[in-house]
């Protein structure tokens, strides 16, 4: 177990998810549109937001992998398909305490659920398991972050 095949994993398996969720928004699977997410909270500028937000989810990739790597070294064992059981709390923890609760609070474009009508934001809250951005968000970013954690967990054993 490497913390370069963390690395190496976070990079390949934040390529996929950020690959499959702009995928699935192409396709009209969902709306949701993390690298803008992300973004806004940092410019109101479209254009740059995007560009963010793109950074900030590959940094963000880097940042879990290390804490799926912290935890398989604590435990003394890595494999593909616990990386996936991560993936899956992983993916949880994002469309519900994560984007849904956290986010709201100190993301200064995003609507919540107390927003009058006056005060315009950028962005609508994402509701719970983010369905406010469709009914196949939920299962697209669970897929998304199974894989993710499939990679990480798949390099950590390659890496033995």
């Amino acid at each position: 177990m490497s913390i370069w095949a963390a690395l190496a994993g976070g990079f390949a398996g934040t390529l996929v998810l950020t690959t499959g969720l702009r995928a699935a928004n192409a396709v009209n699977l969902t709306r949701i549109d993390l690298p803008f997410l992300l973004g806004t909270a940092f410019t109101g500028d479209r254009t740059r937001a995007k560009a963010l937000g793109y950074g900030a989810h590959f940094i963000n990739g880097q940042i879990f992998a290390l804490l799926y790597y912290a935890v398989f070294a604590a435990i003394g064992y890595s494999s593909w398909w616990l990386g996936c059981v991560f993936g899956l709390v992983h993916g949880l923890f994002a469309a519900t305490a994560l984007v849904n609760i956290l986010l709201p609070l100190v993301h200064p474009r995003m609507g919540t659920s107390q927003t009058s009508a006056p005060d315009v934001a950028l962005l609508e809250p994402p509701g719970f398991l983010m369905l406010n951005y469709g009914p196949s968000t939920p299962t697209v970013t669970l897929a998304a972050h199974l894989a993710y954690g499939t990679l990480v967990g798949g390099f950590l054993t390659w890496a033995d």
